[in-house]
């Protein structure tokens, strides 16, 4: 029986953040007209909860005495768009989530908490601050001329209206971000509202970038938004992106859903970063995500990288992208540093360092130049160990080791994985043996290696421990700019980005551990890692007529991942790659999606997995054995996964669509979670 609405009121479909289902009727009676786009409080259960209007209607199919009412609607916020929300919808259907899930947590929590004092004091602030109003960019007399390469990416850029996906495929150092920018500002300059969205993969790369907009565009508002920053301050720049006052929105991956009513172009640097793929709640791609965007809207997107995804660089071959190449660096007699393979067989290392790269470090100290140790492993030792007995430091909640971490105040151990901490024994836990010994090499170790070594130096470790304080990353980057630095130690945190002017001497100390690995995109990860580390040195002319270097330690020079990396051959790379991935079956040629599930016992996980298995009956669909994962335990859970494939994603699409219907039907005592185009299997 359908509900009748009387005069003055309406019935709103209400999406919240819940996966329990699609959209909740309610009914709205006031003289307030309310609009699609709007956010609106309502009670759920025993609790009240702010959701979005998706959607008015005259009557429901839902019982008159069981529609609950809208307690109030938020008139002090903007209407998100239409075009958003179908964004949101689109995110969620090709994800398998509930709109819900997707649109709110898209939206800054003061926004959409059931108070709103925190959203009326950040309103209150923006209308204090005037901003200009259609405003176009003067033509900045800054700006460096742009060399042939570079000026023909941005004629390409900017000439042809409507989408497009042109990927600029530059080495390291030439020029990619004054590209962007002189992009950004002939779309502003064409249209006194519009907005600029560039996306960034983590968030030490904000600040360098912003940099460089503040100095480019002084009189523009420009929105900053990522996860580092305070509740607050986020709430504030996104109501300036989504009230149209900030005309550049910068950026890491929750950008990309942000509400832009006047995006005219979107540009996602470092393309190729895992760092684009939300690995919690949503498992989104912001890269793909944007892509969306920009046809959905009609505009252009521009995808940046050194060493592209191998999809994106398939894209090219297909001619679906437009490939734009800057092979040469920007800085006028600027050229790539010089790759060398030290063979650790023969060069044998002491203390995780050989004797090419010690000399190395000894030479550009001399001449005063800075230089970069490049180890993805933070810590001081990946294991402790008893070699009398075998005991090693395992955590007791993960399939893992615990790390040894040195402190000022006491030495810990800690697992990367689910944070547990405790201290180290004084002897081994299990004989009894005093002489337990840290094996392997961190960060840290190497920071105290290096200290004994080159006592004189100043040396800098910058990786996830030594940063973790608010502002203590870019306090580390700026010394290494400002010189104060000689040597830096870091993980991928300071491999790319980073324009260190003084640095002409690279070191990868310990690479070979992604050469053998159960996952099929490592290698494609590790030449990224090391093509962004060296592309540190040397983007300045050399003073003394030397090219800069990179050393990098192996046990395999002859690997074919090595010698095309020496070559700086990222084409002939990829091009490797994606032979072997045809052959194999394996993405970009093939559609995946993944089924995790975690219980208290691996069998319980494994029963559900081979129940959600049981209901594979399309011919276009292939479901694999459920297996544990290569982590089995975190956290004191045992977790399993189930890989489904096709060669179709519509096909993929329609089974994961019905399937999911299935799933949440069989009520398993176990947590489970549905990934599309999974990046870690």
């Amino acid at each position: 029986m359908m509900a009748k609405m009387v005069q003055n009121e309406r019935i709103l479909q209400i999406a919240l953040d819940t996966p329990a289902d699609h959209v909740f009727d309610y009914f709205w009676r006031g003289e307030d007209v309310p609009q699609v786009g709007q956010l609106a409080l309502v009670s759920f259960g025993r609790r009240e909860m702010v959701g979005l209007i998706v959607a008015i209607k005259s009557d429901s199919t839902i019982p008159p005495n069981k529609l609950k009412p809208v307690i109030a609607i938020r008139n002090q916020l903007l209407a998100l768009s239409p075009e958003w929300i179908q964004l949101c919808r689109f995110a969620a259907e090709y994800y398998q989530r509930m709109l819900g899930e997707v649109a709110l947590p898209a939206i800054p929590k003061n926004c959409r908490a059931v108070k709103t004092t925190a959203l009326d004091k950040a309103l209150k602030k923006i209308d204090a601050s005037p901003s200009p109003i259609n405003q176009k960019p003067k033509d900045p007399s800054n700006s460096p001329q742009l060399n042939a390469e570079q000026q023909q990416a941005l004629h390409h850029i900017i000439s042809s209206p409507g989408f497009s996906v042109r990927v600029l495929f530059g080495v390291t150092g030439s020029g990619k971000t004054e590209v962007y920018l002189q992009a950004a500002a002939q779309f502003l300059a064409s249209d006194g509202n519009a907005q600029v969205l560039l996306l960034v993969p983590e968030i030490n790369l904000a600040p360098q970038l912003h940099g460089h907009l503040q100095a480019r565009f002084p009189d523009f508002p420009i929105a900053v938004l990522h996860s580092g920053m305070s509740e607050g301050e986020r709430t504030k720049q996104w109501l300036l992106a989504h009230a149209g006052t900030a005309r550049i929105i910068l950026g890491t991956r929750l950008a990309a859903l942000a509400s832009l009513p006047k995006l005219k172009l979107i540009v996602i640097d470092e393309e190729h970063d895992l760092s684009y793929k939300q690995q919690e709640g949503l498992r989104y791609s912001a890269r793909d995500l944007a892509i969306w965007r920009g046809r959905q809207l009609n505009i252009p997107v521009v995808l940046g990288s050194a060493t592209p995804s191998l999809e994106t660089w398939q894209h090219t071959i297909s001619a679906r992208y437009t490939k734009l190449c800057l092979p040469n660096r920007a800085v006028n007699s600027a050229v790539l540093p010089k790759i060398r393979l030290i063979d650790l067989a023969k060069d044998k290392p002491q203390d995780g360092l050989s004797s090419s790269l010690i000399t190395a470090l000894k030479l550009r100290l001399e001449k005063g130049e800075q230089s970069l140790l490049y180890l993805n492993r933070r810590g001081y030792a990946p294991v402790l160990a008893c070699d009398a007995c075998g005991w090693i430091s395992n955590c007791t909640r993960c399939s893992a080791f615990l790390v040894l971490h040195k402190n000022e105040n006491k030495n810990k151990l800690r697992c990367h994985h689910c944070s547990f901490e405790m201290p180290v024994p004084s002897a081994c836990p299990t004989c009894g043996n005093p002489d337990i010994h840290a094996m392997g090499r961190g960060t840290q170790r190497i920071e105290e290696t290096l200290q004994n070594i080159f006592p004189d130096a100043r040396i800098s470790r910058i990786d996830a421990d030594s940063t973790r304080l608010k502002g203590t990353a870019q306090q580390a980057f700026d010394q290494v700019h400002r010189g104060e630095v000689d040597i830096v130690i870091g993980t991928q945190m300071v491999a790319k980005g980073h324009d260190f002017k003084g640095l002409t001497l690279v070191g990868a100390i310990n690479p070979d551990n992604a050469l053998f690995t159960h996952d099929y995109r490592a290698a494609e990860r590790l030449f990224a890692q090391l093509m962004q580390v060296s592309g540190r040195a040397g983007r300045v002319a050399p003073t003394d007529g030397n090219a800069s270097e990179v050393l990098v330690q192996t046990r395999y020079p002859q690997h074919p991942l090595y010698q095309t990396l020496k070559n700086h051959d990222y084409p002939r790379f990829a091009h490797d790659c994606l032979q072997e991935r045809q052959h194999a079956g394996l993405p970009p040629f093939i559609f995946q999606a993944l089924l995790r599930a975690e219980a208290r016992a691996l069998g319980i996980a494994m029963t559900f997995l081979k129940q959600a298995a049981q209901f594979v009956t399309s011919e276009d669909i292939v479901a694999h054995d459920p297996i544990p994962m290569s982590l089995v335990k975190l956290a004191n859970m045992e977790r399993a996964q189930l890989l489904i494939e096709s060669t179709s994603r519509p096909a993929l699409q329609q089974f994961l669509k019905n399937w999911m219907m299935q799933l949440r039907q069989i009520k398993p005592q176990v947590n489970w979670m549905l990934e599309v185009d999974p990046m870690d299997i």
